[in-house]
């Protein structure tokens, strides 16, 4: 889809006027194209237009954002105000917080909308500079980035809204008794085991996601007595590594015992508490579960603890004085800190890459049965000195960068910029115990994309020093591809049905009913495709999402095109069948469908590393199928000795031929077991079913038999 009808089909109704003018800025380009030449005044009127568009985006953005403020501020007090009443002689009525919860939902749908406007504006600016410089010729690009900068209406991510209005909407929805516990969720936990799953999130869904999570779960903020600032969300770690990188080769292929070891701290360089982190993968059979354990240092101890010379003593010893914790504890955390730091000077272990991320919570207090974190701009820094440029110095991280993203002071080669926000699912439930309906419902909708093991410390090795990797994860051939899907009205964001819908078609106020609009997202939703703006002079890409398939279509099929679809497809689908079930006895496993599945290769000199789970079962299954053939085998051969000692000569010839064919059966049944070990142990993605085995020992036995048949009648 063209940009302009993306454009045109997402306005919000009570925007309308205030959306860049992408149309009228196109006029101009297409007035100077091809006849006329494009000249000092064409460029002159342009950039004059462009500088109204970004002015009247700019305003209307200031005063939306002012505007949710003072209601987000006038709130407060109501809410305030009743929670004061719950204890007075005249409480609010359950109808009066119903109220006040509906409220908080219309400020949560503008917040929605406003950010919408932002992400799509922001678009529509960069697309109609492109193609500006593409069609004139003259660059302007450098000069309306400054211009950007200087309005930058698209960098408020309100993230101080989302903690506001998730304090508000969690003393409403518990009626003023929110939930009390211990803030740091875990962080004093040394030891923890928790069910995490990943997925990305597209910048256009990621303030709508927040909104819709914090509906369920408190923003978790760790100290509540002060006021929310931007530096508070701030997480960096630096990962170590050896120049083998023998620690992401292990990490990426998943060894048994494979270590990842870290420093982490919180906020800006200030901060002056490190957190010494080890993650160690433990492999199902051994009946242990994956481990990330931490102890603490403080800053100033940190190099002199990575060479040794601040020992695991000196660094407890305060602890042990203190007496705040066990002496089992502290026992523990010794030997912790003994294992890494020996970790670290045998393997001669140095700063490789950073990872730096804002990161939002949500948690109730002091209960880790469900914690949702959702890390936006995420990015990857060297730190490594593999090319000769020593970036830390002797230092165990570099100075020349804190928490000023994006980072621009530093060069390309020496950042990796995450396009999608990193969206974590932590679950502790009871065996066999569900997760709630609308965590299900959320990691299944629309707004986020699932990548199983995805991590940051692989992704950003492979992506900062890849002439050292040549085994890369399995999503970095696909990073070009985008993740966004088909909108779902089961699952997102919805205005309370009290109030004015803002979020319609811009078609409404063109006289355009919502009832042929809902038609229409019915008919292309039943295809299962969405059309996502491309460059205006540039074709349709195809899109298709992260290791999924999905069909062809465009929007606004009629009914007819519909039935035409459905019949190709149905006699495609016989087709497929037919040629399965006669020709192709793989295909019969799945059923074919009427989709393009992308293929993705390693690029030049890499391999994709694909992630295998391997369970004990898999080991039985193979020594059950040994035994199995075996068991054929015996059998022949208890036949061939029976016609050996009672039979006659010919009985005996007929002998021969079953032995024969034990023999072959045993041989085969054994090279195969032994193939499909050392293929489970290395973990190849390959096929482990035998296409021609039960074939061979049928034609086999049939052919002893008849054998055998013709020796005793001739």
């Amino acid at each position: 889809m063209k940009f302009g009808q993306q454009l045109q089909d997402s306005l919000i109704r009570d925007y309308y006027y205030y959306y860049i003018d992408y149309e009228g800025l196109k006029d101009l380009l297409d007035a100077g194209q091809p006849d006329e030449e494009w000249t000092e005044e064409s460029e002159e009127a342009f950039v004059r237009a462009l500088e109204d568009e970004l002015e009247k985006v700019f305003d209307f953005q200031k005063l939306r954002t002012y505007s949710i403020n003072q209601r987000v501020k006038e709130m407060e007090g109501k809410v305030q105000d009743a929670v004061r009443s719950i204890d007075s002689s005249s409480p609010l009525s359950e109808q009066a917080f119903e109220d006040l919860e509906i409220d908080l939902e219309e400020i949560l749908s503008d917040v929605h909308d406003l950010a919408k406007f932002t992400q799509l504006n922001y678009t529509g600016f960069q697309k109609i500079i492109k193609k500006h410089d593409k069609v004139t010729k003259w660059i302007l690009k450098p000069i309306f980035a400054a211009r950007l900068n200087a309005k930058p209406f698209f960098k408020d991510d309100y993230a101080n809204l989302v903690v506001k209005l998730s304090k508000l909407y969690d003393l409403v929805r518990t009626r003023g008794n929110p939930v009390k516990g211990d803030s740091s969720a875990g962080g004093s936990q040394q030891n923890f085991v928790r069910q995490t799953t990943k997925y990305w999130v597209h910048a256009d869904n990621i303030t709508e996601l927040k909104l819709l999570i914090l509906k369920h779960l408190p923003v978790l903020v760790f100290n509540a007595s002060k006021e929310f600032e931007k530096e508070d969300s701030a997480i960096s770690s630096i990962y170590y590594d050896n120049e083998d990188l023998d620690l992401y080769r292990g990490r990426l292929e998943k060894s048994e015992g494979a270590e990842a070891i870290r420093l982490r701290w919180y906020g800006g360089m200030s901060s002056d508490l490190v957190f010494v982190e080890r993650k160690t993968h433990r492999e199902d059979w051994t009946g242990e579960k994956s481990v990330k354990a931490r102890f603490s240092l403080k800053e100033k101890n940190v190099n002199a603890f990575l060479r040794g010379e601040y020992t695991v003593e000196q660094a407890f010893k305060k602890m042990r004085e203190d007496g705040k914790k066990s002496p089992k504890e502290i026992d523990d955390l010794e030997q912790l800190a003994r294992e890494v730091q020996y970790t670290v000077l045998t393997k001669k272990l140095k700063p490789v890459v950073r990872s730096f991320y804002n990161r939002t919570a949500f948690q109730l207090p002091g209960d880790a049965r469900v914690r949702i974190s959702l890390d936006t701009e995420l990015s990857m820094v060297r730190e490594d000195d593999f090319d000769g440029r020593r970036r830390a110095g002797n230092n165990w991280r570099r100075m020349d960068i804190g928490v000023d993203w994006p980072f621009n002071q530093l060069p390309d080669a020496d950042i990796e910029r995450f396009p999608y926000a990193v969206l974590e699912v932590k679950l502790q439930t009871q065996m066999g115990q569900e997760p709630p309906q609308w965590v299900r419902d959320l990691v299944s909708s629309h707004l986020v994309e699932a990548v199983p093991k995805f991590s940051k410390f692989i992704h950003g090795v492979a992506t900062m020093v890849p002439d050292k990797v040549k085994l890369i994860p399995f999503w970095l051939p696909q990073m070009d591809v985008d993740i966004r899907k088909p909108v779902t009205h089961q699952f997102g964001l919805e205005r309370p049905t009290t109030g004015s819908s803002s979020g319609v078609n811009s078609d409404d106020i063109l006289s355009t009913t919502t009832g042929d609009m809902d038609e229409e997202y019915a008919l292309d939703h039943s295809l299962e495709t969405h059309d996502y703006a491309t460059d205006d002079d540039d074709d349709a890409a195809e899109n298709i999402p992260l290791m999924g398939i999905r069909g062809n279509g465009r929007r606004g099929r009629s009914v007819q095109s519909q039935l035409n679809q459905t019949i190709h497809q149905f006699g495609s689908t016989v087709r497929g069948w037919t040629r399965a079930f006669f020709l192709q006895p793989d295909a019969a496993r799945s059923p074919p469908q009427a989709s393009v599945e992308r293929v993705f290769h390693a690029p030049p000199g890499k391999l994709i590393h694909v992630p295998v789970r391997i369970e004990p079962k898999v080991y039985f299954a193979n020594e059950r199928t040994f035994l199995s053939w075996l068991e054929i085998g015996i059998f022949l051969s208890a036949v061939a000795g029976s016609l050996h000692s009672f039979g006659d000569k010919r009985a005996r010839n007929a002998a021969f031929f079953f032995v024969c064919s034990a023999v072959v059966m045993v041989l085969y049944s054994l090279g195969l077991y032994i193939w499909r070990v050392r293929a489970i142990r290395n973990r190849r993605v390959i096929r482990y079913d035998d296409r021609i085995g039960t074939s061979i020992v049928c034609i086999t036995f049939v052919l002893s038999v008849l054998v055998n048949y013709v020796i005793e009648v001739f």
